[in-house]
């Protein structure tokens, strides 16, 4: 697939260009369009969910089917915040476990055996982004079957509705290489979702001290099965058939979600006391929870940035969910705060040339150009509209808040994060994650170095929910002079694995992991405090623990605190370069083979020394391809497929140059616009101080004539009044399940409503209900 390398991997391959690669079959099994069969058979992933964390066990199972020795490349994501903690391989009777070595190391080690005829297999994180991974069998000879085990473990994100999420990326889409960057890009070879050669199995068990109530999937699942009477055990199983067209994306559900949790874990009886693996490391999961009175006065300064990704890759349904999205934060703004709109691909434009107050005025002329945008700007730059906009002063008294939304298919994940954490002193940045195969490594990594929030949109999921929530933290007075304290017996140490805690929202997880040094008595407990200040209120949030090692955890706490500190300290580490790096590489090395969890200075090597057969002749290479999914992308850069960079003109599908009957029946297929939803009608008509007009158009919207709104209207008040009680109505009466896109304008229509002091609301909150046919009462409007 892509490029055919007749030699070892020392020899690089990538000077030949790739092919439009697809899947044809025939009698002897899968082929490539090149008529080279695929050795990768199948994929079976179990997953395991405890609480809020999960442990992940894929088995590849790979078949020689050719008459030569193979070496087969499969290039594939996995989450970005993923401590990759094990891998091995079964070949016949034979079990090999690698080892986790420094990464030009392994790499030797693989080549060396593989020219000496023996059998050998890497595992290695990109260099580009933390959540691509490649995994080299090398020198299967014809005939033999090999089964690959990969373990993972991670801890699982809290949504917006407070369901915990669990992503199992299947969709890799090229990444876009910006031009005259660093880094050749990582290489892909991708094939289109419907042409995937290989089959996914995929089962899972939950358990929780609190019994499940649901679990979601974007995927058909089979039904979820209880294990208990308490419901606090269940499996459940993807439905046989998976299309290899969307990640696989569970969505679990927990009755009395958010309680702060310590769990200890005792360490690794063959490791030396007084070692991260050998001493106990206790997580600390906190649900900070603020006071009512604090929450419902939102800022109303605040400077708002939005950049858009308007690359080929974000056509049809994903530009217009972008548009829907900003004109609802548009409407929602508070008056007296800063705004601009940024839009990049190849290019950036704005809509501003620099921020604006947000008036009438400057809302309708920035929805003016919005619902001009289309997704026409070439390929996925973020780096340069970035910069630009950290390169423009602050305003005073208005904290700049950053919202960015993309498909993250960008090949340089790591220049990006590092430019956001740079900046992080002087804004916020909340990411949004578009479509499936986005970057999790990007979308995560700007948003924690930003010190905001991330969300995922996939399928169909509604992005207007989500982005309304990270609207509403950024609107949350911002939580200063934060710090955690523990108590624990004098005999007994702390050292924390997780970096400093830098923001807290309402109702968020903050996740801290501690190595504990030191003897402690069976009954023994700690405390920990963590203290911040809120709108210049100080607050504290307390958590006794026992300090009784927890059974049967294994030493997935022990793999997600090694995971937290190597990253913190492979940031550091880019954040020196070109200084003396005071030995940081080698602390991560240490650290990964200490303690058996990857990193991106390190890799797993393993090799089968117990055969004695030599394996003969040249091996030929096979790369195996990764689903993608095929938006139309017109591009002038480079995208990362099988090592070589391609220029591509006009008509681009995020990879392939398209076949002439591809290229006309999309053009044929462009969709029809669909005609717009009712919610949205009746919040474009808002102004911006948060009040309705009353004219013919927001009748309209109503279901009403312009007579029968006239005719219904108390004669002491204003149309303005009377307009602005009709739409809140309207919303309360029949768009109580979308409350989260319309609650922060509503707020405005309300509190606009209240500064009016206006003589007869009851009276028209009455009429409005007999008009509407509705049945609100007034408390409820806000009024």
């Amino acid at each position: 697939m892509g490029c055919v390398n007749t030699t070892t991997r020392k020899k690089n391959c990538s000077q030949q260009l790739p092919v439009h690669t697809g899947m044809m079959m025939n009698r002897c099994g899968l082929l490539t369009l090149q008529r080279e069969p695929v050795p990768l058979k199948s994929i079976e992933v179990e997953l395991e969910v405890r609480d809020h964390v999960a442990t992940v066990v894929s088995i590849l199972n790979y078949k020689n089917k050719e008459d030569k020795p193979l070496e087969a490349v499969f290039v594939f994501p996995l989450p970005g915040d993923a401590a990759v903690c094990h891998f091995s391989a079964q070949i016949g009777q034979t079990q090999i476990v690698a080892e986790v070595k420094e990464k030009q190391k392994a790499r030797e080690e693989y080549d060396d055996a593989l020219s000496s005829g023996q059998q050998a297999f890497l595992l290695e994180e990109s260099d580009e982004s933390p959540d691509i991974f490649s995994l080299h069998v090398g020198s299967l000879p014809p005939g033999e079957s090999a089964s690959i085990r990969l373990e993972y473990v991670i801890e699982l994100a809290v949504q917006a509705d407070d369901g915990l999420r669990f992503c199992l990326p299947a969709v890799l889409n090229p990444r876009y290489q910006p031009q005259g960057s660093k880094g050749a890009g990582v290489q892909v070879t991708s094939v289109p979702a419907s042409l995937v050669p290989y089959s996914l199995s995929f089962s899972a068990r939950v358990s929780s001290p609190r019994p499940i109530s649901k679990v979601e999937s974007n995927c058909s699942l089979d039904p979820l099965q209880y294990l208990n009477t308490d419901q606090t055990q269940a499996t459940v199983k993807l439905a046989a058939g998976h299309k290899f067209d969307r990640d696989v994306e569970l969505l679990i559900y927990y009755k009395d979600a958010h309680q702060p949790t310590a769990v200890v874990e005792a360490g690794q009886a063959s490791a030396e006391s007084g070692s991260l693996m050998g001493d106990p490391v206790v997580m600390v999961s906190l649900y900070p929870e603020f006071p009512q009175s604090v929450m419902s006065s939102t800022a109303s300064c605040g400077e708002f940035v939005f950049l858009m990704d308007r690359s080929g890759s974000m056509s049809n349904t994903r530009i217009r969910s972008a548009k829907d999205t900003l004109l609802l934060l548009l409407k929602s703004l508070p008056m007296g705060c800063y705004f601009n709109i940024y839009s990049f691909g190849s290019r950036y434009e704005h809509i501003f040339l620099k921020s604006v107050e947000y008036s009438q005025q400057t809302m309708e002329e920035a929805l003016k150009k919005v619902e001009q945008m289309e997704a026409d700007l070439g390929g996925t730059e973020i780096l340069q509209p970035l910069k630009h906009i950290y390169s423009q002063p602050c305003i005073q008294n208005q904290p700049r808040q950053l919202f960015v939304f993309t498909d993250g298919e960008v090949g340089n994940t790591k220049e990006v994060i590092d430019l956001v954490k740079k900046n992080s002193g002087s804004h916020r940045c909340f990411s949004f994650g578009i479509g499936e195969g986005a970057s999790s490594a990007l979308i995560n990594g700007m948003a924690k170095e930003g010190g905001g929030d991330a969300q995922f949109i996939t399928g169909t999921d509604r992005m207007q929910p989500k982005v309304m929530q990270s609207l509403r933290f950024a609107l949350q007075p911002a939580v200063v002079d934060i710090s955690v304290t523990w108590d624990l017996p004098k005999e007994v140490s702390v050292t924390v694995l997780s970096p400093p805690i830098t923001t807290l929202f309402q109702g968020q997880r903050s996740l801290i992991y501690a190595q504990l040094t030191g003897q402690s008595s069976e009954a023994a407990e700690g405390c920990v405090t963590l203290k911040y200040s809120l709108a210049g209120h100080p607050s504290e949030n307390q958590l006794h623990f026992s300090l009784r090692p927890a059974e049967d955890t294994g030493l997935t706490v022990h793999r997600l605190g090694a995971r937290n500190l190597i990253r913190s300290l492979e940031m550091e580490e880019r954040d020196r370069r070109g200084q003396q790096d005071g030995g940081v590489k080698e602390k991560v090395v240490q650290l990964s083979v200490q303690s058996g969890v990857s990193s991106s200075f390190t890799a797993f090597i393993a090799v089968n020394k117990d055969n004695s057969e030599v394996i003969q002749g040249p091996l030929v290479r096979r790369n195996i391809p990764t689903p993608c999914t095929f938006p139309i992308l017109k591009s002038s850069g480079r995208h990362m497929m099988s090592g070589s960079p391609v220029m591509y003109e006009e008509i681009e599908t995020d990879g392939f140059p398209m076949m002439e009957e591809e290229n006309q029946s999309i053009k044929s297929a462009v969709p029809e616009q669909p005609p717009r939803d009712p919610l949205l009608q009746l919040v474009s008509l808002q102004e911006a101080s948060g009040c309705w007009l009353l004219d013919a158009a927001l009748a309209a919207a109503l279901g009403k004539t312009n007579e029968e709104v006239e005719k219904s209207k108390p004669e002491k008040a204003s149309s303005e009044v009377w307009g602005t009680i009709l739409a809140l109505i309207w919303l309360h009466g029949f768009k109580m399940d979308a409350k989260d896109e319309w609650e922060l304008l509503a707020m405005k229509a309300a509190s606009w409503l209240r500064a009016q002091n206006a003589p007869c609301v009851s009276e028209c909150v009455d009429a409005g209900n007999v008009l509407l046919g509705c049945s609100v009462k007034k408390e409820a409007l806000g009024l």
